[in-house]
């Protein structure tokens, strides 16, 4: 692989398991005991993380299922799916379904907030929120194009919407945005700093955009090949991870910021980098590729891959445990596999 001197060490497998077609959405119950893994054909499929045995299958969406979102404090999760329904499950009652019109005929985002006690979904232009029971709390004004990305703010009850031209804050307790702010561009992805601090979004015109959300200064970090939907923050709010080519970038976002600094570059990936995510407290980075490398990474302390595997397929979906102890990879083959983290 280019530019790397030596071959890194092969990453362990606990398990695999195959759900029949791509891994459209991969995540952990807030326990960690349980792993949803949703396909793009529809139905979600629940496995015990620590045997990798599938507990139970719900149909998910007849359309097909395009993100899952876990409760923080229950087993139970939402979905979303093209069928333009936003679908409650529940572990302790898996015969049960509520099934809500997320406003549009596709529905691509849901999330929970970090406090448990908010649900959101967006569909369209359309931005909702419920109450866990499934009670529709607010419906905002449709956004003047389509929602790209929604993310709530760590640690509190404060959602964020991006589509074409502007990211906008809420809060369920009032119609209006809390803020916005506006930048002349198309925005596909939003990644909060875990401390709450910056906000990145990754864009169409192949660019990453940056805001110190207290002073709303603004910097766009550009010179990339491809459109960038890939960003992940580390735990200590320091490295911001972006894709936007078969290189991973990593920008040191300390002290001043990025602006005028030359970032890391991650070479180990052949094709455009298709996944990537930090450990939730370890400094460890996963990222993956359109061939189905899966790749780990000790940000800041080499630039040299630590692990690495080969996929089925192209890496669709990464995951760290709660723990930071396992990471789950699905394909676009239908491959789920979990690995533990490499050692230091």
């Amino acid at each position: 692989m280019p530019g790397v001197a030596a071959k890194p060490r092969d990453l362990t497998g606990a398990w695999s398991a195959r759900i029949g077609d791509c891994v459209q959405s991969l995540r952990w119950s807030a326990d960690g005991r349980l792993l949803a893994a949703a396909s793009v054909s529809g139905p979600i499929h629940v496995f015990d993380s620590t045997t990798g045995l599938e507990i139970v299958t719900f149909p998910g969406h007849g359309f097909g299922a395009t993100s899952v979102s876990w409760h923080p404090r229950r087993p139970a999760f939402a979905s979303a799916g093209q069928d333009g329904k936003l679908r409650l499950w529940d572990l302790d009652r898996p015969g049960e379904c509520l099934a809500l019109d997320a406003g549009a005929a596709w529905a691509e985002h849901v999330a929970w907030a970090p406090s448990g006690g908010y649900l959101a979904s967006a569909a369209g232009r359309k931005l909702r929120v419920w109450t866990p029971a499934g009670d529709l709390i607010r419906e905002y004004a449709p956004h003047t194009s389509t929602i790209a990305d929604i993310v709530w703010r760590p640690k509190l009850d404060e959602l964020t919407s991006a589509s074409y031209g502007t990211v906008q804050f809420w809060s369920p307790e009032r119609d209006e945005p809390i803020k916005k702010f506006e930048w002349k561009g198309s925005m596909l992805s939003l990644a909060w700093s875990p401390n709450g601090e910056a906000l990145a979004t990754g864009n169409q015109d192949s660019t990453v955009h940056f805001w110190f959300v207290a002073t709303g200064k603004d910097l766009q970090m550009w010179g990339y090949p491809a459109k960038i939907r890939e960003l992940a923050w580390d735990a200590k709010s320091r490295y911001l991870a972006t894709g936007g080519s078969s290189t991973v970038v990593v920008w040191d976002c300390s002290g001043k910021g990025p602006a005028n600094t030359k970032p890391i570059s991650l070479e180990f990936h052949d094709k455009l980098i298709s996944q990537l995510t930090f450990q939730h407290r370890g400094p460890l980075l996963a990222s993956g590729c359109g061939t189905g490398i899966l790749a780990v990474w000790h940000v800041g302390k080499k630039e040299t891959a630590v692990a690495a595997e080969w996929l089925d397929g192209p890496v669709s979906q990464l995951a760290w445990s709660p723990d930071d102890r396992w990471l789950a990879a699905g394909d676009e083959s239908g491959a789920v596999r979990l690995f533990a983290a490499p050692k230091l």
